[in-house]
């Protein structure tokens, strides 16, 4: 095999590893990120109100009362009603929203029933 077509192949090759580390680096420490604001969450709200994990009670009560989706480092949580009891935390990051979703979100869109709330969740999440 002639030199040049030696490095060629040398070159091209290094470039393909050089891009596959990038982009293994890129998603590890958008990973890590995401997983400090989800810890930085939890400890952040483990004193609150109520998440409304479980119980009916809560759960029925919030069915009458509506729901306000808001943002919260990046990612999208529904509070109840009154805007201080947080309902749930979502996975949903804003940037993933249309940007008209995304200015009712920073604003505080509200939702009126659970099952519009879960239509909304299960259209954007994943």
């Amino acid at each position: 095999m002639k030199p040049r077509y030696i490095i060629g192949f040398f070159a091209f090759f290094l470039a393909a590893g050089i891009l596959l580390t990038a982009g293994y680096q890129y998603t590890y420490h958008r990973a890590i990120d995401r997983q400090m604001a989800q810890e930085e969450l939890s400890g952040e709200f483990a004193g609150s109100e109520s998440i409304a994990a479980e119980g009916e009670a809560v759960k029925e009560d919030a069915e009458e009362e509506g729901f306000y989706l808001c943002e919260l480092q990046g990612f999208v949580v529904v509070y109840l009603k009154d805007q201080k009891t947080i309902y749930e935390l979502t996975e949903i990051p804003l940037t993933d929203l249309p940007e008209e979703l995304q200015q009712e979100v920073a604003e505080g869109k509200y939702i009126q029933t659970a099952d519009d709330l879960y239509a909304f969740l299960e259209n954007y999440s994943s």
